[in-house]
């Protein structure tokens, strides 16, 4: 078993090692393939043989949910038909350790015949690949992580963090933000966080809680019972916001005014200067807003003071955004 632990550990750190190398090759090539690929007018087309195929196929993937066009041609099905999937406007990215697999060399030609540029991620930097490409990423690696050196290991994890930092570049260069990673991903809880809006959520007219701030104890708690929110909003004569009240507000008002609870008006009892928020603010932001102040409720404003909603924590938690 011990064997066994070690060789889990010693292929963790030769692949860390191997990522570290990598660190080190990251220059003026990769500058030029992220600009390459920035000022594509066509599709980003991954291909790969084996192994090479499945992290292309990954790196595709990646590139898409930032945004780029990109898909995946597989190289042996591309001489029986594939190769109409690719077209001029295209930027070609290949992926082969070895630089010199068959299904890969097949491609050069026809992709020369197209003018598609060739991006190659490889880990021989003098294959034919390497040589016939218009720019070269180094993927070498030392060793594989594995005691049979000969299963992809190493090799498969310095091409797709290559791919990774292309993205991470790709971001930076595009100016490329969550919330259009958001729109990307609608149907996910990435989605819901980063597009889901206080808007869309919160309670308007009639359901919204409001009494005025000369309102008896009884108005406070048929409002706040009526609403199911656990509070009411209150404002003065010109509508304008003024305070809050919440259901503990009711029950600390009973223990203090018991004698003349029903002589008290909500000025009496509420909270002055309540936390609020804008409607085109993300639901994620109010529900950071309720944690950080221990609240379950926000009030939603516009011009400061002007009441138009009450969104709730539960509103937020039914919805799927946290």
């Amino acid at each position: 078993m011990n064997r066994v632990l070690e060789a889990i550990k010693d292929a963790v750190h030769i692949e860390a090692e191997s990522v570290k190398d990598l660190e080190k090759r990251i220059d003026e090539h990769f500058l030029k393939a992220v600009e390459l690929i920035d000022s594509c007018k066509g599709r980003v087309i991954f291909s790969g043989m084996g192994k090479s195929g499945l992290v292309g196929k990954k790196i595709s993937s990646t590139f898409s949910s930032i945004g780029i066009a990109s898909m995946f041609v597989h190289p042996a099905e591309a001489a029986h038909g594939d190769l109409g999937m690719i077209r001029r406007e295209d930027v070609a990215v290949l992926l082969s350790n070895s630089g010199s697999t068959p299904e890969i060399l097949f491609l050069l030609p026809i992709l020369k015949r197209f003018n598609i540029p060739i991006i190659s991620i490889v880990g021989n930097v003098n294959s034919e690949l390497a040589k016939r490409s218009d720019i070269v990423l180094d993927a070498s690696v030392k060793r594989e992580a594995t005691s049979v050196r000969l299963v992809p290991t190493s090799s498969t994890t310095v091409a797709l963090v290559i791919g990774d930092a292309l993205a991470a570049g790709l971001i930076v260069k595009r100016d490329f933000k969550e919330e259009d990673f958001a729109l990307l991903h609608p149907g996910g809880a990435i989605g819901k966080k980063l597009l889901v809006r206080v808007e869309d959520l919160m309670h308007v007219g009639e359901e919204m809680p409001v009494v005025r701030e000369d309102d008896s104890f009884n108005d406070l708690v048929y409002e706040i019972s009526s609403k199911r929110l656990g509070m009411t909003t209150v404002v003065d004569r010109n509508g304008l916001l003024v305070g809050v009240i919440t259901d503990g507000d009711l029950r600390r008002a009973i223990e203090r005014f018991s004698s003349h609870l029903f002589d008290i008006k909500a000025r009496d009892i509420m909270t002055k200067n309540p936390k609020t928020i804008d409607r085109a603010s993300l639901a994620a932001k109010a529900a950071a807003i309720m944690e950080k102040h221990s609240i379950t409720s926000l009030i939603v404003v516009e011009n400061e003071r002007k009441i138009i909603g009450v969104i709730h924590l539960h509103d937020i938690l039914k919805a799927g955004v946290l």
